[in-house]
């Protein structure tokens, strides 16, 4: 219930202000009041809704959500592209993976150094056609992030993690031979040496271009 009522909202189906009949949704969805209390008891917790007397339950302003909720973020991909948030996705990368690459750099471990090389390795299987692309670019990013040893930039992986996997679905369904490996390897080659500056260059190239590759999917299209 959580997940259908979710979609409907970031996709507008209930739009913002919109009054929700329960007992509409009741009959619709073949739920109890119960189930569908506590489907919207979750939803109001994310942003997406309130109640109030004589109004009754209601969309909340997108304003209001809780845009950095991994449900959220998924929500608003699924089924479509919003370009509106991969672009402030993409603004987001540039500003924080870069800085992060430049800590980890100066901070990573042995253990460190091991987790993103393991993703290294899975990103090359997966561009064989072997494995998850999106879980091995996933797995790559967390352990970049991990590396900062910066509790709050890891954290940030919230935020990356859903929206890094609906981008990635979109690269990966439509640019073809198109292998990432190389771009990642020249920034664990770089965190390896413990050259922030080159950690920070090669990142920001690796991120200019998974913007180009967006770019060549939307002239596509």
């Amino acid at each position: 219930m959580v997940e259908e009522l979710g979609c409907r909202i970031a996709a507008g189906e209930l739009a913002e202000g919109q009054t929700i009949e329960l007992p509409q949704l009741e009959t619709e969805l073949d739920v109890s009041r119960t189930v569908l209390r506590e489907a919207l008891r979750v939803l109001k917790e994310k942003g997406l809704i309130d109640a109030r007397q004589k109004r009754g339950t209601y969309v909340q302003p997108r304003a209001r959500w809780r845009l950095l909720d991994p449900d959220v973020i998924r929500w608003q991909f699924q089924g479509r592209e919003d370009r509106q948030f991969l672009n402030d996705l993409a603004e987001v990368r540039t500003i924080i993976e870069p800085a992060s690459a430049r800590l980890a750099a100066l901070r990573r471990t042995e253990d460190d150094l091991a987790a993103m090389t393991r993703a290294l390795a899975a990103m090359s299987v997966a561009a064989r056609g072997d494995a998850d692309p999106v879980e091995a670019d996933l797995a790559f990013h967390r352990a970049l992030l991990a590396a900062t040893h910066n509790e709050l930039l890891v954290r940030m992986e919230v935020v990356l993690q859903a929206g890094l996997a609906a981008r990635d679905r979109l690269v990966h369904g439509v640019v073809q031979d198109d292998d990432p490996t190389p771009a990642h390897a020249a920034v664990l080659d770089a965190i390896g040496d413990g050259d922030p500056d080159a950690a920070a260059a090669a990142t920001a190239a690796l991120l200019a271009k998974s913007i180009s590759d967006l770019d060549r999917i939307r002239s596509d299209t």
